[in-house]
């Protein structure tokens, strides 16, 4: 398993190299979805509303009138849906520009049918309402401002409706009648809606509390990155004056007379170049030492270097390896991509020391599947649950659990997933999905080779 210096600068290289964006807040426009809903449902109910009074009950109204203000209402609903076409981003102020539509059409229609003596009059409290819940709160205050206006203005210069003082009679009267209906509709339509937006705005804040988690781990890599780096400055050093002293040791005497010595020399130098090779990796991931272009490669070609070099610097005794990816493609090797699987190998290996197994497969969504098998003891059940938090370790020492939790960052960064579980047969399973078009090379990248 890479050390943690190693890990770190991995995790850290990858967060600023690829650069990925938060997805969009979708809040706004849900809301916006809801609200035009609500509208198709007031004009299908002042339509039923409108007949039943004029026709229904006699009680003549201005239908030329009202019907043109549920035209214009119409109007607003399409452009509304038009809109959320074009773009999906939907703001503060367009929800509130859109709930003062609803208001100036509830006030139009409330004028011509009897002013302030409308029963349906409180329908006022239901655009206060959903203002409270879906906007900040000056537009709020402006809605209720804007509402008691209304309700005033209403009073002021309507005509009332030419209807009988029978409110002592109760439900038999007209106008405890239309109380109750306004009183039923706007219970039903707060209940409904207002649901369904608290469901949005919940949806929103887990989405936002997921993003301010996975900030803090990227911080958390960055800064572990920061002194990888400066850790391998220091080691660069050292590293060389091994690797001289141990190739003088290899032409000396007592060394090349004695053939355990030897080899033991010649696994000491095998250490060290690997070594070595972490401490380029670690620069070459915190942005040093990047003279080189990306070099253009293959995905059969990447993942054969990859596993040749992975079997010469460990000791494994069986590795089971099967590629099963098909068709090749031109890809552009990622040093940092390398590290990662070689981490998830080392996982492996130390679980596994007698047999590891890596299958590759080309999924139908064009995406790139590696499975690291191992037959060790499996994962706890606590482990799978938490797999991919930084120190979920079941090894017991400091700084354990950053391997996965690199892991699983550098996937997410690539676009990617990892999923682990144990196999039935013993042992655990590892898998690691990969969107092709995250490494693929462009069209343009491939004309300028050409």
């Amino acid at each position: 398993m890479p050390s943690p210096v190693e890990a770190a600068a991995l995790g850290a290289g990858l967060s600023h190299a690829a650069a990925h964006a938060a997805p969009k807040d979708a809040t706004g426009r849900k809301n916006m979805q809801q609200l035009i809903q609500l509208r198709w449902i007031a004009v299908l109910g002042q339509i039923a509303t409108i007949f039943l009074v004029h026709f229904g009950f006699g009680i003549r109204l201005p239908l030329h009138y009202m019907l043109m203000v549920l035209g214009g209402l119409v109007i607003c609903n399409i452009a509304g849906l038009l809109r959320l076409r074009v773009r999906r981003e939907v703001s503060n102020g367009e929800l509130f520009v859109a709930l003062l539509v609803d208001v100036g059409t509830l006030t139009l229609q409330l004028y011509l049918s009897g002013g302030a003596t409308n029963p349906f009059v409180f329908l006022f409290l239901l655009q206060v309402t959903l203002g409270a819940v879906l906007l900040k709160p000056w537009s709020t205050c402006i809605i209720v401002l804007v509402t008691v206006a209304c309700f005033a203005a209403l009073a002021l210069f309507a005509v009332p409706l030419p209807l009988p003082l029978d409110h002592d009679e109760g439900l038999s009267s007209p106008y405890i009648q239309g109380m109750l209906i306004c009183f039923a509709l706007n219970a039903a339509l707060l209940v409904i809606f207002i649901t369904r937006i608290t469901r949005n705005l919940r949806a929103r804040d887990t989405r936002l509390a997921a993003l301010r988690q996975r900030a803090a781990e990227e911080e958390h890599i960055v800064r572990m990155g920061l002194l990888a780096s400066g850790a391998a400055h220091e080691l660069g050093t050292p590293l060389a004056t091994l690797a001289v002293i141990l190739g003088d040791w290899r032409r000396m005497a007592p060394f090349t007379d004695d053939p355990e010595l030897l080899q033991e020399v010649e696994e000491m130098q095998i250490q060290i170049l690997r070594c070595k090779s972490i401490v380029t990796g670690i620069l070459l991931a915190s942005g040093e030492a990047r003279g080189e272009a990306p070099v253009a490669t293959t995905v059969n070609t990447f993942i054969d270097d990859l596993v040749a070099d992975w079997r010469a610097t460990r000791a494994v005794s069986r590795f089971a390896y099967r590629n099963y990816f098909g068709e090749d493609l031109r890809i552009v090797s990622d040093s940092a991509l390398k590290q990662m699987i070689h981490n998830v190998l080392d996982n492996a290996l130390e679980a596994s020391p007698h047999w590891v197994g890596l299958e590759v497969t080309h999924e139908d969504d064009d995406t790139l599947q590696l499975t690291v098998t191992d037959a060790g003891p499996g994962f706890e059940a606590q482990m799978l649950e938490r797999l991919g938090k930084p120190y979920q370790s079941s090894k017991g020492r400091p700084g354990g659990g950053l391997g996965l939790f690199l892991v699983f960052n550098v996937a997410r960064t690539l676009g990617g997933s990892v999923r682990a579980e144990n196999r039935p047969e013993g042992g655990a399973m590892v898998t690691l999905t990969l969107p092709l078009a995250a490494i693929e090379l462009e069209e343009e990248e491939k004309d300028v080779d050409e």
